[in-house]
């Protein structure tokens, strides 16, 4: 029963917070004259030296003990007699772990946005050193308008800026201090709740007591995000896979963020890639349980609320190990733009480009999609392209086309020309580079 009630081996990581919690408590006792100012003191002072005593690994976290909250208790008790016993004066275990977890995930939430400050700063490294390298851009995985490297970098760019901005909602929604909600009903002790959400770091105490226990939204809310930090990170990680391939070979991972075949010598494979691309699954099945586990609770505090910590920490755990290898897998990426432009050469991308050349000529444009239409089957047919068919071939498809067809369905011309705001024009996507890394600059406080 012990062993099955017990928390400590996954609660335990949240010690600091539980302390920081107790110091701020027993300071508001001490000022509001709950328990004497003396007392209030030497349970700080207490405090300090059990923190102390577990970062140097003199002091034991135990099972026994249950969980973080009675192990610290007990270790201060051990130290001070009976002013450590007044420290649960006004304070339930049930307030007491909801501000030890909110405390813990804010720290979270400023190293994943760290993390995703890094590698927003390295997407724009990659993209502006692929300015200029003109690829094949993909609806369906078929080849359909070229686009360039700088541009798709931008693309995941937003992609991870939005999920910064993500974190951030949740941490103004997190930034409530439920410290003096008690059990449930708070209490008849003349607590001062502004005192210790203030000397906590809160914007303010939670509104109801009630909600103050039993509220796990924060924790579903930043797995939620994690999880769409995830699917970004699965989707470009698919993107390297695929591009590492010698299918494409539009670039090639350092050795160090590679692994060979256990038998085949010729073999380099994305294995970090696709690691992060399958522990995707696990930070949603994250998500699934602390929906699951909440989803039938009445109010307020109920034991099953116990296993919201595994989860969302290990959605925390799951998304900092990912990006801390992906942002200097990506650095340490080599461009194989050659590649890129053979393949942006096949596959008929400009099509699109020529229709609009009728366009401009005077041709409605759906006319002008049928004979281009026409015109790319006519070139398969006699394996030919857009650049390489003559002018006379051209012409029996329509008399409107003329020698200046031919810059129109270049890929330079193709991906300069398309200069509307957010295009791949290297003008363009220079915009989006310069937004992304005013972005980083503006956020470079969070750590």
């Amino acid at each position: 029963m012990s062993d099955f009630n017990s928390s400590i081996a996954v609660d335990g990581r949240m010690y600091r917070e539980d302390i920081e919690g107790s110091m701020a408590h027993a300071a508001m006792l001490g000022t509001t004259g709950i328990i004497s100012p003396a007392d209030a003191a030497a349970i700080v002072e207490g405090l300090g030296d059990v923190l102390a005593d577990i970062q140097s690994g003199k002091a034991d976290l135990t099972p026994e003990n249950e969980d973080i909250h009675m192990n610290v208790e007990m270790l201060l008790t051990q130290k001070l007699g009976e002013a450590g016993k007044r420290l649960h004066t006004a304070r339930s275990r049930n307030d007491q772990v909801a501000v030890d977890l909110r405390l813990y995930l804010k720290k979270e939430i400023a190293a994943l946005q760290g993390l995703l400050l890094t590698l927003l700063s390295v997407l724009c490294a990659k993209g502006e050193e692929g300015l200029s390298y003109v690829m094949p851009g993909y609806t369906h995985l078929q080849r359909a308008q070229p686009i360039t490297f700088g541009h798709a970098m931008m693309a995941y760019a937003q992609m991870f800026k939005r999920d910064f901005t993500r974190l951030s909602d949740c941490l103004a929604r997190m930034d409530e201090c439920p410290l003096g909600s008690g059990a449930l009903a708070s209490t008849t002790y003349p607590i001062d709740r502004l005192a210790t959400a203030k000397a906590l770091g809160f914007s303010k105490p939670t509104d109801n007591s009630l909600d103050g226990v039993s509220d796990r939204d924060f924790c579903i809310e930043l797995a939620a995000h994690l999880s769409i930090v995830m699917m970004h990170l699965s989707r470009f990680s698919e993107e390297l896979i695929l591009w590492c391939s010698w299918e494409f070979k539009f670039c090639e991972l350092d050795d160090g963020y590679a692994t060979g075949s256990s038998i085949m010598p010729q073999k380099k494979n994305a294995d970090l890639a696709e690691l992060t691309r399958g522990k995707t699954g696990r930070v949603y099945g994250d998500l699934m349980a602390l929906l699951t586990v909440m989803k039938g609770l009445p109010l307020a505090y109920n034991k099953d609320m116990q296993e919201d910590k595994e989860a969302i920490f290990d959605a925390c755990d799951t998304v900092k190990a990912c990006l801390s290898v992906f942002a200097p897998m990506l650095e340490t990426l080599t461009l194989l733009p050659d590649n890129m432009k053979r393949a942006a050469e096949g596959g008929f991308i400009c099509a699109t480009d020529c229709a609009d050349y009728l366009v401009g000529k005077g041709l409605a444009f759906r006319d002008a999609y049928t004979v281009t239409g026409k015109l790319v089957k006519a070139c398969i047919a006699t394996g030919h392209t857009l650049n390489s068919l003559p002018l006379a071939e051209y012409k029996t498809f329509s008399p409107l086309f003329e020698e200046d067809v031919y810059d129109a369905v270049s890929l330079r011309r193709c991906v300069e020309n398309r200069k509307a705001f957010g295009g791949p024009a290297p003008e363009e996507v220079t915009r989006q580079l310069n937004l992304i890394r005013a972005f980083v600059k503006e956020h470079s406080h969070v750590s």
